[in-house]
């Protein structure tokens, strides 16, 4: 059972590969946001997709949770592992006549110093709940890195994209400026959108990519709420052959058109995750939260993390348009130029 961002549920999938491996069959997944579905169904190992709008409404109030009770009940009681830090949700469990001791739950699971999500979802995989008395021994370690698998009709979705735009055989650079705090209040500059970082240094970077790559196309990446600040983005860039194309652009499409990129620039949010896990050279930009337990994709992919400090404190403001043009250019050095056929 996982509850979280689409980054948060980037990493988990090495959890779900892994149970898979072990047990060899499908694994099935409660989770949140519209975006699960799109993300987890096409993946190998991935087996029913339950969704929740929301873990806090009292029980007897909430339809959706009852629902999925009386499913989670026809289904029949089985082991399950259970990765929501808040602890929110696991009374459903009980409801649904899984007891206690057929769950692994993330909260009895300590940290380990520097330990990233990756590696600790790899650790949980090995648990075995008490009850399952006769459980297959883990798989052998594998490393602590998110490796996504990407179905033929995603690939297929993705070429009538490109053409539809005029992108076929270009090279791609992407470039993902919001976030879901971005589309949270009317003032992207609010002190609690710790991931904001000013459209006059995205623009900076941009113009700076440009002169490095005259002949790639430029992509804003995003969802249709984040267009209007890609805009303001693209007009600090003032570039041509730039594509604001948050206004169109699936989870289908998302993933493999990252796959396909040259690299990415990126605050720390789900496309960067995808992006490293596929193997684009991803820079990512972090605010408050910890780059050794989210560092893109997991502990040794094609990753630049950058932080920053302001007044002393932690702060995506602190890094500079220079510093993140040089990380990409160390990133991307020996990639050359390529097709995204």
């Amino acid at each position: 059972m996982r509850c979280g961002a689409f980054g948060d549920m980037v990493l988990v999938t090495a959890l779900i590969q892994q149970l898979h491996a072990r047990f060899g069959a499908p694994v099935d997944v409660i989770t949140s946001g519209g975006w699960a579905r799109p993300l987890l169904a096409p993946r190998a190992g991935v087996g029913e997709i339950y969704t929740l709008t929301s873990r806090r409404t009292p029980y007897w109030l909430d339809r959706e949770q009852q629902s999925l009770v009386r499913r989670l009940r026809a289904r029949g009681a089985g082991p399950a592992w259970y990765c929501d830090g808040g602890g929110h949700g696991r009374a459903l469990l009980r409801r649904a006549g899984i007891e206690d001791a057929l769950v692994c739950d993330t909260r009895d699971l300590p940290w380990r110093p520097g330990e990233h999500f990756v590696e600790r979802w790899l650790r949980m995989a090995a648990l075995t709940p008490p009850a399952l008395s006769s459980a297959p021994p883990p798989p052998p370690a594998r490393t602590a890195n998110v490796a996504l698998d990407l179905a033929d009709g995603e690939q297929r979705a993705c070429d009538a994209w490109l053409e539809r735009r005029g992108l076929t055989g270009r090279t791609l650079v992407a470039f993902q400026a919001g976030n879901k705090r971005t589309m949270r209040g009317i003032f992207r500059r609010r002190a609690s959108n710790t991931k904001y970082w000013p459209e006059a240094r995205w623009g900076e970077v941009i113009r700076r990519v440009r002169e490095a790559l005259p002949e790639a196309a430029l992509l804003l990446l995003g969802v249709r709420e984040e267009f209007a600040l890609n805009a303001d983005i693209a007009r600090a860039a003032a570039v041509a052959d730039l594509h604001n194309v948050a206004d169109d652009l699936p989870i289908p499409v998302l993933l493999p058109l990252l796959g396909r990129c040259h690299s990415l620039v990126s605050v720390d949010t789900g496309p960067a995750h995808v992006a490293a896990a596929l193997g684009c050279p991803t820079v990512t930009l972090f605010g408050v939260a910890d780059p050794g337990r989210f560092r893109p994709g997991g502990v040794s992919t094609p990753v630049a993390v950058l932080t920053g400090t302001q007044d002393g404190a932690t702060s995506i403001l602190g890094i500079s348009a220079e510093q993140v043009f040089d990380a990409w250019r160390r990133l991307t050095r020996d990639r050359p130029a390529q097709s995204n056929g």
